[in-house]
Order: structure tokens, then sequence, then C-alpha cells
């Protein structure tokens, strides 16, 4: 399991850009001694932007050292890359989350941890409890402050500025997923229009393909009541409630070219998934995207 590798240090608005544009011409930039000044950070911040394009998704790495530009990685980085748009965000929290390594505090925290509200401290002690049942070798009580601190940061700081190229800004506080008062962090109870219909249907098809290997499936079918209740899916990562859970899958039922199949009769409330890759129909959104906004 993974702790305290991001240095204390969130994701900034425009790191994994830098990131891309650098690992695009050298896949161990981020091990040069010369990387802090090329890219204008700090050297402990560019310790932790070894942590975060692993942990977001945008790079693989191997077993030399080597960060290359993931499949998702290459399409963000074409597309969005400055994280203009929601889904974006949305999937970079969504590969945050969909795993327990390397970034264990936040797959806990959106996939296990059932308290909507709690404080700082609470969620630390719980977060500890878990991983004394889970893990037989248990970090620092330290470690995981710094771990639960730099999550609620994450979500919580809007920096001092809407300036996109600000970099104290988080690239994932635009989403809104938990709210900070009082020292309560609270789950805030989503509307789909927040995630994004590209977001929700690419963690979908994500999670089916996953899932077939395993049980032998090949129909891609999904219950109203597994997307809301079962890890990595959308009750869970994004906060949808069962209303919205409904009125997005409505909505996909109606998309131009990869529409899912949803039947309520007889309460049974199953949806049915296009056999479509989810990397292949990420891309064909991407570009449907931009031609709407031209």
């Amino acid at each position: 399991m993974g702790y305290g590798q991001h240095q204390s240090f969130y994701l900034r608005i425009n790191w994994l850009r830098k990131a891309i544009n650098e690992l695009r011409i050298d896949n161990k930039f981020l091990y040069q001694d010369s990387a802090a000044e090329q890219i204008g950070l700090g050297k402990n911040m560019v310790q932790s932007l070894r942590y975060w394009v692993v942990a977001t998704g945008i790079v693989n790495m191997n077993n030399r050292a080597e960060h290359n530009i993931s499949p998702f990685g290459r399409i963000m980085s074409e597309y969005d890359p400055y994280i203009e748009i929601i889904d974006t965000a949305s999937i970079v929290h969504y590969h945050l989350v969909d795993d327990r390594e390397p970034s264990t505090a936040w797959y806990w925290y959106f996939n296990i941890y059932e308290k909507k509200s709690s404080l700082k401290d609470e969620i630390v002690n719980d977060f500890l409890f878990w991983l004394k049942k889970n893990e037989p070798k248990k970090p620092s009580a330290n470690s995981i402050k710094r771990d639960i601190d730099c999550l609620i940061r994450l979500y919580c700081d809007k920096g001092k500025t809407d300036d996109p190229e600000e970099v104290i800004q988080s690239p994932l506080s635009v989403i809104g997923l938990l709210h900070e008062e009082k020292s309560i962090i609270t789950k805030k109870n989503m509307k789909y229009s927040d995630i994004g219909l590209a977001a929700l249907m690419y963690t979908l098809l994500v999670y089916q393909k996953r899932k077939e290997p395993q049980e032998g499936n090949e129909e891609s079918l999904l219950s109203v009541e597994e997307i809301q209740k079962k890890d990595f899916l959308w009750g869970k990562v994004f906060h949808l409630p069962r209303n919205e859970i409904i009125k997005a899958l409505d909505a996909l039922t109606h998309h131009p070219y990869s529409p899912i199949t949803f039947d309520r009769t007889n309460r049974l409330d199953t949806i049915r998934l296009p056999k479509i890759e989810p990397l292949v129909f990420l891309e064909e959104e991407y570009k449907r995207i931009r031609r709407e906004q031209t």
C-alpha cells in the first residue's frame, strides 16, 4: 500500500500538463537533477509529481523507473491539457480512487469509508483502525495524517484565484465532491451534470471490462443497485444518489453513437452497455465535445 508519497503537496492544476510535455522527450525526466529548475518547481514538488503522474493514471511506470505516457495521458494531453472539461477532472479523480495502490487513502475514503460527515481527526482515526485490520505493516500515524490532509486539500482548496495559470489551484476542487466548514469534512450529494456524462460512461466501461474476465460474463449488464453501492462505481466514487444515477442512465440511452439500453420493466432496473473499449469511447467523446465547442 502507498502512503505519504506526495511529499504533502496536493496536485496543482498545471503539473500534469508540464509533466507530460517533458516525459514525451525523456521518460526519466522526473528523476533528472535538472528537473526542478527546468519545470519550475521545487525539488520536493518534483518528487511529489512523480507520485501524482502515476496515481492519476497519466503514465505507466515500468521496472526501469521509466514514466511512459498512458493512453489516457495521451488523450488528456491532446484534447484537454488544461483540465478545462469537467469530465477530465472527474476521470483524474476516478483513477486516484480505482485501486488500493498507490493511493490507499483515496481508495479507502471514496470506496470503503461510509461516514458522510467527519472531523479530520475522526477520519484519520477511522483510517488507522481500518489499516490495523487490513494492513500487516501499519504506517506511522504522522504519515496517515499527511495523507488525509492532502486528500482534503486536493478537493477543498480552490486557491486564491480563478486564473487557470495559477499554480496553487487543485484541478479536482472544481468537481465539488467535498465541502469543508468549521473543520467538518462532508461528502456532498452530487448531480450527474457535476461529474459529466462522458466520465460516467467511461467508468462504467472500465468497470465492466475488469469484471468480465473475473466472472466469465460476456453480457455487459449492470444493475442500478450495483452502480449505486459497488466499489469503483458512481454512488461511492462520485457520491451520486439513486435519483441522479437514474437521470444519468436515462440521458445515456440517448447518446449519439454509444447509447446504453436501460431496462426498467418489472423493477429490474438493469442496463446493457455498448461493446466499445473505454479509451476508444473516451477519445471519440472528446472529439465530439470539441466539435460542439467550435
